[in-house]
């Protein structure tokens, strides 16, 4: 243990007792002193990059798991306020912020419509990146909470919510639809529902390609399970009308295909990595070009990613790498299968690391992971320093473990 608590930068710390897999419990020698990180700075210019934010549930509202989400808006929006100081972007009531999986449309239309308003009171407008308040904002059709939902009507979802986003002042990111993967006989019915969506939208989009890991109804996206045919399907969509398509969101956790799908994009259409295993060689690119991010991993990470990427800006590509390599053991930890479920790992960290007083989540969904799981999240983020307070952490965890009946110091 005194290496690990070495490479801690423990000193002097008490260790804290962390339970793995069989229940055996092992001491770790957290860190004392936090990792400085630059508080601010100037807006990332060489690559785009969103973090999918999570929403902090309100411990307080005498809810159901299955009954409407209750959140807690001043916190989820500070929390908002701390990515934007940072210099990224926010991406709005994604999969991240438990859209469809706790967080209900009600609820997703109001924190679109509250985090367009700070985005405009912080900066210089949810677009504009001078003031730090580059916001997106999923349009999808989870209002159709029930199954058997006709193409006219997967249509008429997701116009209602394209329209609200557009009148939220907001950039839309239309979001890959369970009942369109439901409804849709074939490849034709995918493009006809998404052209149009690209013929009503009033600026263009960010499409969303979210793999089965992710949720699996959305199996065989695109009118195919052949990846080829999915990612041929997608491209004739984009060709069709590449001044509507500001960029691709590809989630599938597959770097070469991912790779494969920017390098046939038409000039000026971006592809955004949604790969949380793979996202340092992708945002950095090669000689043929490079993938701006969008990313549920950026929530944890979001000063240190911020860093990483003006570091980037700055023409250091081996400082890029040395600053994000080192968190992909973090990465796909929290993203491991059941991969739908990383964020109950994203919202520990944000308990941790002091951006909410409670580890709570609408639907319950904090009790998605194991103890072990929970506690090599802790121990993983505490060695990259991303906790502002790692004295404040360990005490969250060592209570956390406490309740779970681990006698932890």
């Amino acid at each position: 243990m005194g290496a690990a608590g070495a490479e801690g930068g423990a000193g002097s710390a008490r260790a804290i007792r962390l339970p793995g897999p069989g229940g055996v419990l092992r001491a770790y020698v957290p860190r004392t002193e936090p990792v400085p990180r630059p508080a601010g700075g100037e807006p990332l210019v060489s690559r785009t990059v969103f973090a999918a934010a999570h929403v902090v549930a309100d411990p307080f509202a005498d809810r159901s798991p299955d009954g409407p989400a209750a959140v807690d808006w001043e916190a989820t929006l500070a929390f908002r306020r701390h990515l934007w100081a940072h210099g990224l972007g926010v991406a709005e009531a994604m999969d991240t912020a438990q859209r469809g999986a706790g967080l209900d449309w009600t609820a997703a239309a109001e924190l679109i419509r509250r985090s367009a308003a700070e985005a405009r009171a912080v900066g210089a407008g949810p677009r504009g990146q001078a003031g730090g308040a580059l916001l997106v904002c999923g349009a999808g059709t989870d209002q159709l909470n029930r199954p058997g939902a006709s193409l006219a009507e997967v249509r008429a979802a997701y116009e209602e919510q394209l329209e609200l986003v557009e009148e939220a002042g907001a950039q839309a990111v239309l979001m890959a639809s369970r009942a369109l993967a439901a409804a849709a006989r074939g490849p034709e019915d995918y493009l006809e529902v998404y052209d149009g969506l690209l013929r009503q939208a009033s600026a263009p989009v960010i499409l969303h390609w979210l793999g089965p890991m992710f949720d699996p109804a959305l199996t065989g996206y695109w009118g195919s399970t052949d990846l080829d045919e999915a990612t041929g399907t997608l491209l004739q969509l984009i060709a069709a009308r590449p001044e509507k398509v500001d960029g691709v969101k590809v989630s599938l956790l597959d770097a070469e295909r991912e790779i494969g799908l920017r390098r046939r994009l038409p000039a000026g259409v971006r592809c955004y990595t949604g790969d949380d295993f793979h996202y340092p060689e992708l945002i950095e690119g090669d000689r043929d070009g490079f993938s701006h991010a969008l990313l549920g991993v950026f929530d944890p990470l979001g000063p240190l990613a911020a860093e990483a990427v003006r570091t980037l800006d700055a023409g250091d590509p081996p400082g890029f790498r040395a600053l994000l390599e080192p968190t992909l053991d973090l990465a796909r930890h929290l993203f491991q299968e059941p991969t739908r479920h990383y964020k109950t790992g994203v919202v520990l960290l944000a308990w941790l690391a002091g951006h909410q007083d409670h580890f709570t989540m609408v639907g319950g969904a904090q009790s998605a992971r194991s103890l072990p799981h929970l506690a090599r999240a802790y121990e993983l983020a505490d060695r990259l320093g991303l906790f502002p307070d790692p004295e404040l952490a360990a005490d969250r965890m060592a209570r956390l473990l406490a309740v779970h009946g681990v006698e932890a110091r």
